[in-house]
């Protein structure tokens, strides 16, 4: 579904209703009709994300704008970036700008984010940094993923499917109430794609021969037991899990040196511009293909996921007071496979095996009377982020300088703690105009142990073993001030200026260099916003909201002289600072009955100060990375009963995002160029039966754009991914 500030169509399953066709979300921690809350949310109810295929975090860009998820690693790190603020790092012990939230419990490991939804009550995003209410990590924002809870009436919903590259998956729920006060919710879903997007031209050995890479085999799981010992008491006992025994994706390769003369930049390159015919690697080796998904690629690439989470909410009200405890635990682990340098060679290719494990609990309070709304409390998180990887360069281009090879081993061991507590308050000054002021106060401390060793050790000057043990720890204050005006019935203006922070860390990947180490400072963003909620009876609904940002410290790649060894060096470093102007719009129209029609669009105006990096000094004015300057979203969908009984529903959505930079230093060989999106879906139902049958398509014109990419064109390469390919199906389901 195309975002929209209220998605007012659509009832979320799991969500109360506040009047017929409105959505209650829980942005700011208590139930609110969406239109009422002055903040820019976008929400997805269970059935816009069923109906538009949201399966994975990296669907949710397709559908709201001044939203931008790349993968760094095909199906493995996406990075989640809002208004042009994200996560320029690849690294698993990283901290997420954007805040995940599954059912109120932060993910905090980006590793932790690629997983597959499946029976969802609705998904909220929220704009803006969100520093007063939310976790640790939320200067972007926050994605709020919500199951559908146990109900106290039977239901049961299945869904089988088959597509394209033989696609067949199957989801299943089953809600039971065992009593008046006890209910259980069963859900599941696989996933079995036997072919992938990918085609390699070499076997795994490296001989000739046609193989497929991108299989799945996932299966997921999750049990939910609700209880009402006594009146006034909730709980909600949660498990889920997820396997994963699939292929990894794979980047595409391009040369950068002259073919037969290897550290010899060829024109393309020079000129920008990439061009495979014309440019080779180190080896001379040239990638023969211009599809993307095709190419030679040795060796396995496997993608093997085992994930368990574990959730207790406890509510208990008292009259005014509600007191809400919420406890989380996830044990998470995998291997998989990157080849960076995409060529049949071992030259930057590694096996990841990482291991997350996280607890968090929350203990909150909330009252309400005529003047406040008030919900405070505190928080505490301990995570541990386990690597031991191996990085494979028994082929590196170094062997032309009479270097000896570049594979070690890198190992990481990193815990972090964090404890805030907070408040905040809607205070109702008149029937008209509330004032909102929040405060948090957060303590974290990371202590960061690992480094790289070289199997076999390098004759470069500066080129090393590495190992840090460190720890850092931040103190900090962040907060809210906003005000509330509704000047009749249907219309909310509001303005707010809010603080949010992102800790600082460490780098965990490959490294040469003890420099390249040292840990980087946190960021904060003061964020300034004015906007404007309105309803024109059932018909229209028009949202807009304007935002400056002033953003201290982002973290990006930077580059300095170490003074050790007087070498230049590429870390995760800060740049002083950045700004960043600007819009979202959204319209919602109903002109007739089973018509909707729905439009976002996000504009963004982003400029950092000067920084160094490995192509020199770079002056201010560059854009942030994976911002867009113009993003838009729109839906069609239009019901009409066939016959009595009998009902068929005609959807279309489309996606346009201009040209964006995929990384803070603006490299324009791995940038994605403007493109466009059309996806559909056409379905026919039995509503007393409870059955529908559909097919759908994604990507229907097979449009290929940059999601991320890897510039290695010094030592010959550059690697760009690409995004899914046409994808298309059939499914049915039924509902009781």
């Amino acid at each position: 579904m195309a975002g929209a500030t209220a998605q007012a169509q659509e009832t979320p399953e799991g969500a109360e209703s506040a009047t017929d066709g409105d959505i209650v979300v829980t942005a700011m921690k208590r139930e609110e009709r969406l239109q009422d809350v002055g903040a820019t949310i976008q929400a997805l109810s269970a059935e816009g994300i069923r109906q538009a295929r949201v399966a994975e975090i990296k669907d949710l860009a397709t559908q709201v704008p001044n939203v931008d998820i790349k993968e760094t690693v095909p199906g493995a790190l996406p990075t989640v970036t809002i208004r042009g603020i994200g996560l320029d790092d690849f690294s698993t012990v990283s901290s997420p700008a954007a805040g995940i939230y599954v059912d109120e419990i932060p993910l905090a490991s980006p590793g932790l984010m690629s997983g597959n939804f499946f029976d969802l009550g609705r998904i909220e995003i929220l704009k803006g940094p969100q520093g007063t209410l939310y976790g640790r990590n939320t200067t972007a924002g926050a994605v709020n993923i919500v199951s559908a809870t146990p109900g106290d009436a039977f239901a049961a919903f299945a869904k089988a499917g088959y597509g394209n590259f033989d696609t067949f998956d199957a989801e299943a729920m089953l809600n039971i109430p065992l009593s008046d006060r006890a209910q259980v919710r069963l859900g599941g879903k696989t996933i079995q794609q036997g072919r992938g997007f990918w085609t390699s031209s070499l076997l795994e050995d490296g001989t000739p021969g046609r193989r497929d890479l991108g299989e799945r085999d996932i299966w997921l799981g999750r049990i939910q037991l609700a209880l009402q010992p006594a009146d006034g008491l909730d709980i909600l006992l949660k498990a889920e899990g997820e396997r994963s025994r699939s292929q990894m994706g794979v980047p595409q390769f391009n040369g950068t040196y002259g073919p037969g003369t290897p550290f010899v930049p060829c024109t393309p390159v020079l000129q920008g511009r990439l061009d495979n015919s014309a440019c080779a690697d180190a080896y001379g080796y040239q990638n023969p293909y211009d599809n993307p998904y095709h190419g030679d690629w040795t060796g396995r690439f496997p993608y093997n996921v085992n994930q368990l989470s574990l959730t207790a909410k406890i509510n208990y009200s008292l009259g005014a007071v509600d007191i809400t405890s919420i406890t989380g635990y996830i044990d998470f682990s995998r291997l998989y496979h990157i080849d960076v340098d995409a060529t049949p060679l071992q030259q930057f290719d590694y096996d990841e095996n990482e291991d997350v494990r996280q607890f968090t609990q929350e203990l909150r309070f909330g009252y309400r009377n005529d003047l406040v709304d008030l919900v405070a409390g505190g928080f505490y998180s301990w995570d541990r982020v386990l690597g031991d990887n191996t990085n494979y360069g028994d082929d590196w281009p170094l062997v032309f300088l009479g270097a000896a090879s570049g594979s070690g081993k890198t190992n990481y061991d990193q815990v972090t703690r964090s404890q805030a507590i907070y408040a905040d308050a809607t205070w109702h000054l008149a029937d008209k105009v509330d004032l909102i002021t929040g405060l948090r106060f957060t303590h974290e401390r990371r202590r960061y142990a690992g480094g790289t060793t070289f199997i076999t050790p390098s004759p470069l000057v500066g080129v090393n073993d590495t190992f840090i043990d460190d720890a850092i720890s931040d103190d900090n204050l962040t907060g809210r001030l906003g005000l509330n005006f509704r000047p009749r019935d249907g219309l909310l203006i509001f303005a707010s200026v809010s603080r949010g922070r992102k800790s600082g860390g460490f780098f965990s990947g490959f490294t040469n260099n003890d420099s390249q180490l040292l840990p980087y400072r946190p960021e904060t963003i003061t964020a300034y916003e004015l906007g404007i909620k309105s309803e024109f009876g059932r018909v229209v609904t028009l949202n807009a909201s304007g935002f400056y940002y002033d953003y201290q410290d982002p973290q990006t790649f930077v580059r300095f002289i170490d003074p050790a060894t007087g070498l230049s060096v590429q870390k995760v470093g800060n740049v002083d600072s950045a700004r960043v102007f600007g819009a979202d719009i959204d319209l919602i129209l109903r002109p007739v009955t089973g018509l909707s029609l729905t439009g976002s669009l996000g504009l963004l105006d982003t400029r950092l100060s000067s920084f160094a990096t490995a192509a020199g000094v770079i002056p201010a004015g560059n854009r942030l990375p994976n911002a867009p300057a113009t993003s838009f979203s729109a839906k069609a969908r239009y019901e009409f009963d066939l016959s009595p009984g009998l009902r068929a529903a005609i959807q279309g959505d489309t996606r346009y995002a201009s040209s964006a930079f995929k990384e803070a230093s603006n490299d324009p060989l791995i940038a994605s160029r403007p493109y466009w999106l059309f996806n559909a879906r056409l379905s026919l139902a039995g509503e007393k039966d409870g059955w529908e049958v559909a097919l759908w398509g994604r990507n229907l014109t097979k449009e290929r754009y940059v999601v991320s990419g890897v510039n290695l064109a010094s030592l010959g390469i550059v690697n760009r991914i690409y995004s899914a390919p046409r994808t298309y199906g059939v499914e049915l389901s039924f509902r009781y």
